[in-house]
């Protein structure tokens, strides 16, 4: 399907993008309309707490209670407005390599970071807003204890209408492992491994956490991200999708404001859910580690925009910006579409 711009502002529109949407699958078929009934009914989580960002310490308690927590009017109107705008011009880039929405987290959903050729979307500006707001900061320093933490990336992800299935859920951190190829190429993979045995990544504090912005309101039926609270420290094995319990994927932080943020410590189960409604659904992330962590990473933020943030904005993406003005090659890759790495855990 393809899709032209506004005629008088030349911008890709909400309106256009929810468009895209419930490629080879009836919205009206009754398997469909029996699950956003369901969802309707049954969806979120029961007594869902969000804070202020005037409330930072409530903030971190509840993070460091659940593995995650939900912060209203992260952004202001004309931030939200201009990370909407980037967020349907991107998406919009992302569908035109896949015209069949196969995705690359499932049918109809995608990631940003994993479509793209960096793996991150720090080369646009609405995307490095986020690393340095007045109303996250103050609580990224009390979460990690110090000023000195800083910048992985950015991405985040977003689910078209006729996202009809689940994400299984899965930690987005693991233990460290090393995988060999058919060809005799050893790769390692995850955080650390302890050959005692005595020292788990899960018993450590937060070593990695992610800013998820919510661009439309979150609802029961719209693919909202689900949480499974004060599983970031737990070391029982995570469920296939066919083996959880109804509550977990009932888990849903719903309803949220746009605007809002979650911050999400990574280790924490967490998956995707049906988008049945008719509006696209997205999520634009960026993410820190810890002052004591760090994983290599691409420069993936070029010089011109590593220019244009804060003095404190600059420090924390220190390990990420460009050596010299030759930018990152960015843009997607239609080879990063039309698989799904989680395709295991069904």
């Amino acid at each position: 399907m393809s899709i032209q711009t506004d005629e008088t502002s030349g911008q890709i529109t909400k309106a256009m993008i929810d468009e895209m949407g419930w490629v080879g699958v009836d919205p009206d078929a009754p398997d469909i309309r029996q699950l956003r009934e369901y969802l309707e009914a049954n969806n979120g989580i029961t007594g869902l707490e969000t804070v202020s960002p005037d409330d930072p310490d409530r903030a971190v308690e509840l993070f460091y209670r659940d593995g995650f927590v939900a912060v209203e009017n992260a952004l202001t109107p004309e931030q939200l407005a201009f990370l909407q705008a980037g967020v349907h011009r991107e998406i919009h880039k992302v569908l035109t390599l896949d015209e069949t929405r196969s995705g690359n987290r499932g049918s109809h959903r995608y990631s940003f970071g994993g479509s793209s050729k960096t793996g991150h979307l720090m080369h646009l500006p609405e995307w490095a807003m986020l690393i340095d707001l007045p109303t996250m900061t103050p609580i990224l320093q009390k979460i990690f204890g110090s000023r000195h933490y800083h910048a992985r990336g950015g991405g985040g992800d977003f689910c078209m209408p006729g996202a009809a299935g689940y994400q299984p859920l899965h930690s987005d951190l693991r233990p460290r492992k090393v995988e060999t190829f058919g060809n005799g190429v050893q790769q390692s993979y995850g955080t650390f491994y302890d050959p005692t045995g005595s020292v788990n990544f899960r018993s450590l504090p937060v070593p990695m956490l992610t800013l998820n912005f919510i661009t439309v309101d979150s609802t029961r039926i719209n693919g909202s991200i689900r949480q499974i609270p004060g599983t970031q420290h737990t070391l029982v094995p995570i469920p296939k999708l066919s083996e959880e319990p109804e509550w977990m994927k009932l888990s849903c932080v719903c309803p949220a404001r746009a605007g809002a943020v979650l911050i999400r410590d990574v280790r924490a189960w967490h998956g995707g859910t049906p988008n049945v409604s008719m509006e696209a659904r997205a999520i634009p992330n960026v993410e820190f580690y810890a002052p004591w962590y760090i994983e290599p990473q691409p420069r993936s933020m070029p010089r011109a925009i590593y220019e244009t943030l804060s003095d404190y904005g600059k420090y924390l993406c220190r390990y990420i910006v460009a050596d010299s003005n030759d930018d990152p090659d960015t843009g997607y890759a239609s080879s990063n579409l039309g698989f799904d790495p989680f395709e295991r855990l069904y």
